[in-house]
């Protein structure tokens, strides 16, 4: 598994968990604008993230979309980082429900360690549907940081 901690990716001004939007468009310039808010990216880097959603969706099922930036929104990027948006009434995303879109910003290739330890999370169906039901920041960034069984143990030297 990765290194990546998702939670430690996490402002917790980033946590924003009674949003409403009228569409995914509009959900993901509100998750852009949580990274833009926190420092993460400058503000060039939300029309990006609209053009990535045009090319292929970002939503992965289980009520969850990652939006994120096409390469082009790299250089908006300030610092990798992630940012958490609950929209408990739901916004329709090209037919599916999604509560939780969890944005994406970071330099070089860092999205794709990213993205590949929020999948390892959002596979466990309790932990998804904790995040999708989660009312406080305290149990998002409890809910994003990987569990012991995700992280090999290290072993000394010598043993089994």
């Amino acid at each position: 598994m990765s290194d990546v901690d998702p939670a430690a990716l996490l402002a917790p001004g980033a946590i924003r968990l009674a949003e409403q939007a009228a569409d995914k468009t509009e959900a993901i310039r509100l998750c852009g604008q949580a990274l833009v808010d926190c420092g993460a990216v400058e503000a060039s880097y939300v029309p990006a993230m609209l053009e990535r959603e045009e090319s292929v969706s970002t939503y992965i099922g289980e009520g969850v979309a990652i939006p994120h930036a096409t390469l082009a929104g790299k250089e908006a990027v300030l610092r990798d980082a992630l940012c958490f948006v609950r929209f408990p009434a739901g916004v329709d995303w090209d037919g599916a429900q999604v509560t939780v879109c969890i944005g994406i910003a970071a330099q070089g290739d860092g999205h794709v360690e990213i993205l590949a330890e929020l999948a390892q999370i959002l596979l466990d169906p309790e932990r998804a549907e904790a995040l999708r039901a989660a009312e406080s920041v305290e149990t998002v960034l409890a809910m994003l940081t990987p569990a012991p069984e995700d992280t090999p143990e290290p072993t000394r030297e010598g043993e089994r």
